[in-house]
């Protein structure tokens, strides 16, 4: 196999990790592993291991000819065999696969709304899907989806993965006393729901004005980011939430917290609860996408109702009193990650399936 893994960007998003560590642990497994990113590079091209083929088209719109034809040429001159298109870039694909007849394309699906997809348009996905040899989702209802409207039959789950990639050279260092920071790693996206966080802090400084909130992921700068930061000014948080914008040492991040949360309204399969136990974390998250496959509650962490305020802060005033339990659900997650959720399980059978294609 002769592979190369096609993303719309390197910004510190899910898709985009994962593309980086298909290509990084196909290094060692296949014959060739390349990564091309199409538009706009980012924090995460760092993380490539030296031995991946990366290529940047820079395309300019989505019927670019001149990087279109830089990207077959790419393929040609390393004999590719498979792309591997993540999210968006499927597109790019399905154009590339007109004029390479004989690639095999595996789109990944990596759709982040996997509460709502009765809203998901599948016009000019099931198109494309025509050409696809192969669909990748991440999670059961995503698969289920693609196996109802489009028109490639091929589908497996195939589970996140995680690695102790990025710096663990500190260069972001958290604000907030040691041994009391709770962690969210998350986009500033509406759907994962950062205004029940602040409804939360809003309680714990009263109850335990001590601990601290960090917020660690992507600031778009739009409505959703200037409403966030404008909710903590007005709930005088601003010395209890602190925002981050994207980190590239996200290992030493995590080092530093103490707690990790995640208070999404949809998920498909967040890296971050799987990062969060890799690194030992207990978590309180809510019941959305793959997340409770992943955290069992009261076992691994605690699984709350999404939207639940209420539910919520009492599940993390439990973790914040009672190192004891911290411990135990960080031990428990740490080990079903190291067991389930690791580069060589995950690749072992994304190769073996990837054979019938």
């Amino acid at each position: 196999m002769r592979i190369i893994q096609l993303i719309d960007s390197l910004e510190a998003g899910g898709a985009e990790r994962m593309a980086v560590n298909y290509a990084n642990g196909l290094a060692s497994k296949a014959d060739f592993s390349g990564l091309v990113c199409t538009r706009k590079e980012g924090l995460l091209k760092v993380q490539m291991q030296s031995e991946v083929e990366y290529l940047f088209l820079s395309k300019k719109s989505a019927l670019d000819v001149a990087a279109l034809f830089r990207l077959k040429s790419y393929c040609i001159s390393h004999q590719v065999t498979h792309v591997q298109a993540h999210a968006t870039s499927f597109f790019t694909a399905f154009l590339l696969r007109l004029l390479l007849p004989k690639l095999k394309i595996i789109w990944h699906d990596h759709y982040g709304l996997s509460e709502f997809l009765s809203q998901r348009r599948p016009q000019l996905l099931w198109l494309c899907s025509n050409f696809f040899d192969g669909i990748i989702a991440v999670n059961e209802p995503l698969k289920q989806w693609s196996l109802k409207h489009l028109a490639c039959k091929k589908v497996i789950y195939l589970p996140n993965f995680v690695t102790k990639s990025g710096s663990t050279e500190r260069q972001t260092s958290l604000a907030g006393i040691a041994e009391k920071r709770i962690l969210c790693l998350a986009n500033l996206r509406p759907q994962k729901n950062h205004g029940l966080l602040l409804s939360v802090a809003k309680l714990v400084k009263q109850s335990h004005p001590e601990w601290t909130f960090h917020l660690v992921g992507q600031d778009f700068n739009d409505a959703y980011s200037d409403q966030l930061k404008q909710r903590i000014l007005d709930a005088k948080l601003n010395q209890h939430i602190f925002l981050y914008g994207s980190r590239a040492d996200t290992s030493a991040i995590l080092q530093q917290a103490e707690i990790g949360v995640l208070p999404s309204n949809s998920e498909g399969l967040p890296l971050a609860v799987l990062e969060y136990g890799l690194f030992g974390l207990p978590v309180v998250v809510t019941d959305v996408g793959e997340i409770p496959a992943v955290v069992r509650d009261q076992e691994e962490g605690f699984v709350v109702p999404a939207g639940s305020v209420d539910c919520f802060y009492k599940s993390l005033v439990e973790l914040i009193e009672n190192q004891n339990l911290r411990l135990k659900f960080g031990q428990a997650l740490q080990a079903k990650i190291r067991q389930e959720y690791t580069e060589e399980s995950v690749l072992n059978s994304f190769l073996n399936w990837s054979k019938i294609l």
